[in-house]
């Protein structure tokens, strides 16, 4: 009896990790490359900070009380967790695992300390730092997007300092200074991993059956 051939062609999805300091644009880039490209989601994290004006708990964030994030760090529900500015951020392992394994690709926007956790359990994932074109230019975006007062603003640039510290653990750097260029790059690299072999491979199967098919067929 021969052996059957698998006909899915449908391959695994890729992690793509994306951080940066504050203000560094990197909502706005996720944005619009979710705007350009339909093939990628966003988790979207759960956290413990308080709703800002204008979010949606479950578009921005899903917004949990501390007592029921304990429970889900409990739970080993999250694939990274962080506390950050004092309040706490999770990713759920659950809803990755899904999107992966149906061929979709995700984008996590995580800080460095996520970004550790993420590298030690998935080290396939894709991982993007974003860097300012200064730090003057950075915090004049703090400063322009009216959020924080002038002391959360000084905390923000510190914390920046730490941030950029762990830019060489990632496998891509960019600069956001002109966003079209930047856009234009992270849409680059997102269909570039997409032209993997391992990926290609998978999709391609049929064709490549087909292409070294010594009957011509």
């Amino acid at each position: 009896m021969s052996e059957s051939v698998a006909t899915d062609t449908t391959a695994p999805g890729s992690l793509f990790v994306l951080s940066a300091p504050s203000g560094a644009g990197k909502t706005s880039l996720v944005r619009a490359l979710l705007q350009a490209d339909p093939g990628i989601e966003v988790s979207i994290s759960h956290t413990t900070r308080p709703k800002r004006p204008k979010e949606e708990d479950g578009v921005n964030y899903h917004f949990v009380t501390p007592e029921t994030f304990a429970r889900m760090q409990k739970e080993q529900a999250f694939l990274e967790h962080a506390e950050v500015f004092g309040n706490l951020y999770g990713t759920s392992s659950a809803w990755v695992a899904q999107r992966l394994a149906a061929g979709g690709d995700v984008i996590l926007e995580i800080d460095w300390q996520g970004a550790e956790q993420i590298r030690q359990r998935m080290p396939e994932a894709v991982e993007i730092f974003i860097l300012p074109p200064s730090l003057a230019t950075l915090a004049r975006r703090l400063v322009d997007r009216g959020q924080d007062d002038p002391d959360v603003i000084e905390r923000r640039l510190k914390e920046a300092r730490l941030e950029m510290s762990h830019h060489g653990h990632y496998d891509y750097l960019i600069v956001n200074d002109d966003f079209d260029t930047a856009l234009a790059d992270l849409c680059a690299i997102v269909r570039a991993e997409r032209l993997r072999k391992a990926r290609q491979e998978v999709r391609l199967h049929p064709l490549i059956t087909s292409l070294l098919d010594p009957s011509g067929g």
